[in-house]
């Protein structure tokens, strides 16, 4: 089925470490693969810390890759130079999660989601400036008004929807959604989702959604991966992983999920992980979740689990699978 879909971004064995100094090495993303398909949503979720947020950061190269190769329509992020450099900067953008430190305190609003159109030459004159600019604001649900003022006059989630605003103004092709919708109300998390589902569906835009909001990830992907302490333990198309979760890592995550129905609800059993996740300098030996899985063997500590395909698209990383 995967066959004659355009694979708009391709990571492979992806690595990143930071040197924390005392020759110690963070290991944020270690060793992970995936593929994002045109028109379509990758939702990456995982407790704090899990390595999602660096690894869509060094996907769109803002990071330094430390191992491995990820690919935007088949060319390497990493070794573009010049102005296939300055075209992919417009074609990939993405909405970061923290809407204080992402907007410059000393611009207007009007100035921020400007700057795409002066850099990129979207607009044949000043009006047809402001009018996108008003365009735009009006589609993340500000007012016109909103345009002159500066960013500490707005509310958290007033500003991630101009950080939204601003990326989606020069017309992307690929978003990397960085907790999106965390710093907003639910009224304004449905419309947000709507707007970026509508451009979607009109424009063919792919996305890179991380989040820890595992219904919202269910509504809005097409398929998920589940990261924990920098690995990738179970990536699946979106139905087959909710209905059929087969990592305990998983099966924890989805059981603390409020259910809506009151009979399954009452069947359902909430999964409680004993333990911190470790740190991410000196993780666990074999697979980096055994130390808190209620099924793990001493065999979960001799080896790392590789991501196998399970069938239906379905690959779990798991002894024990």
């Amino acid at each position: 089925m995967m066959e004659d879909k355009e694979i708009v971004l391709s990571v492979q064995h992806l690595k990143k470490y930071f040197n924390m100094g005392n020759e110690s090495v963070l290991k944020a993303v270690d060793d992970v693969s995936f593929d994002i398909y045109k028109g379509e949503t990758l939702g990456m979720v995982g407790e704090s810390g899990c390595g999602k947020t660096t690894c869509g950061r060094t996907c769109i190269g803002l990071y330094d890759k430390t191992e491995g190769q990820v690919l935007y329509k088949g060319k390497d992020v990493h070794a573009l130079t010049g102005k296939e450099r300055f075209e992919f900067k417009k074609k990939v953008q993405m909405v970061f999660q923290d809407p204080y430190g992402s907007l410059d305190p000393r611009m207007t609003v009007s100035d921020i989601i400007g700057e795409g159109i002066d850099i990129h030459h979207l607009a044949a004159n000043k009006n047809e400036r402001q009018n996108m600019i008003y365009d735009y604001l009006e589609m993340v649900g500000l007012n016109r008004e909103h345009a002159n003022r500066f960013v500490h006059e707005f509310s958290g989630g007033q500003r991630q929807r101009i950080g939204i605003a601003r990326a989606l103004v020069v017309q992307p092709e690929f978003m990397v959604l960085d907790e999106p919708i965390s710093a907003l109300d639910v009224s304004i998390q449905a419309q947000v989702i709507n707007i970026l589902e509508d451009f979607q569906s009109q424009y063919g835009f792919t996305y890179l959604f991380i989040s820890h909001d595992l219904s919202m990830v269910r509504h809005i992907s097409h398929s998920v991966g589940v990261m924990y302490l920098g690995h990738l333990m179970e990536f699946a198309p979106v139905e087959e992983l909710y209905e059929h979760m087969q990592h305990p890592y998983t099966q924890s995550l989805l059981s603390a999920v409020p259910v809506a129905d009151p009979i399954k609800s009452k069947n359902s059993k909430r999964i409680i992980l004993e333990g911190d996740v470790p740190s991410p300098i000196d993780p666990p030996s074999g697979c980096p979740f055994r130390t808190r899985c209620p099924r793990a063997t001493a065999a979960c500590a001799e080896a790392v689990p590789e991501l196998r395909d399970v069938g239906n698209g379905h690959l779990v990383a798991c002894h024990l699978v």
